[in-house]
């Protein structure tokens, strides 16, 4: 079995994890010391902000078309800001509570934290410096989209314990990853809405699909472990079960199209991004981890296509 350190010197990136990005220029060009701290917030796997980004452009731009603005591109900024802080944050918690877990999984046992190249005291230090600037975006908002934020961070606190208690940890994910769908809308029109709402919803269904296709990656591990999941619990099933979340997806997507005016471009991005994800529940392979990580991956751009058709109408 190829250990961590075989797997990074054969790629030439150092210290390289398996769901690493080979050619993150964090990973390249930072300072050796650095280097777990860089895998802690997950910066050399820049997905999981993209993932985190995603809905709250979403909503921004949904909230735009709805009162015939032009994209508010501050917001957008600031979100890109906070969601790469409080992706690192959320994720050198999620590391903190499962160290012992991670150390058991073949996966994850090369992590910063079970691999012991950083202290539990170093990570708890790091992780509130994230919080610290995902809080100056934060509190450059209005009052309502403050405290709507806040609300979100109970949802974080508890997401790393759901594994052990229920087969569904991914609609937890869902719920707290989505957030941004929520924070778009009420950073730029101070209330929430119906449409919202329902952005949010499309986004958790999102969520629960491709973390369940992430999921598979780790099936026999949890199951050694004790550790649960919708991927074990749909198992045979699970394409089926990712194309219903999917179409779930669509359905609240749409609906809240509807409700926001919608025009032609904006569809058009809602179809392609239709497109894609079907594509995903046809490529699904459950015992191919590296598909399964691809398709995760693959989200980001499924994403990046329905923000793209919002944009694109905020322009016409």
């Amino acid at each position: 079995m190829t250990s961590n350190t075989e797997r990074a010197a054969q790629s030439g990136a150092p210290d390289l994890l398996p769901d690493s990005v080979s050619t993150s220029w964090a990973l390249r060009l930072a300072p050796a010391s650095w280097r777990p701290f860089i895998q802690l917030a997950r910066i050399d796997r820049p997905i999981g902000w993209w993932l985190l980004l995603l809905p709250c452009w979403w909503s921004s731009a949904l909230a735009s078309i709805a009162l015939h603005q032009p994209l508010n591109f501050s917001h957008l900024t600031l979100f890109l800001i906070g969601a790469m802080a409080m992706r690192g944050a959320g994720s050198t918690y999620n590391d903190l509570v499962d160290r012992e877990i991670d150390a058991g999984v073949e996966r994850t046992r090369g992590r910063p934290l079970p691999s012991g190249r950083v202290s539990v005291r170093g990570a708890k230090i790091f992780m509130f410096a994230q919080c610290g600037v995902g809080a100056l975006v934060l509190f450059s908002l209005n009052e309502t989209a403050i405290f709507t934020g806040l609300v979100s961070l109970v949802i974080v606190a508890i997401y790393p314990f759901m594994k052990r208690i229920t087969s569904w940890p991914q609609a937890v994910l869902g719920l707290a990853f989505a957030w941004g769908g929520l924070m778009g809308w009420v950073a730029l029109e101070g209330r929430l809405s119906p449409t919202a709402f329902l952005i949010y919803a499309a986004a958790i269904f999102w969520t629960m699909g491709y973390d369940t296709i992430y999921a598979l990656q780790d099936a026999r591990d949890d199951a050694l472990m004790g550790i649960r999941s919708t991927a074990r619990l749909f198992g045979p099933h699970v394409r089926l079960a990712i194309a219903l979340l999917y179409g779930a997806t669509l359905i609240c997507a749409a609906l809240a199209l509807d409700l926001a005016g919608a025009q032609m471009a904006a569809w058009l991005g809602l179809g392609l991004f239709g497109l894609h994800l079907a594509a995903q529940v046809f490529l699904i392979n459950p015992p191919d981890t590296k598909r399964s990580l691809a398709l995760f991956r693959a989200n980001r751009d499924a994403g990046l296509l329905l923000f793209g058709g919002l944009a694109l109408q905020t322009l016409l």
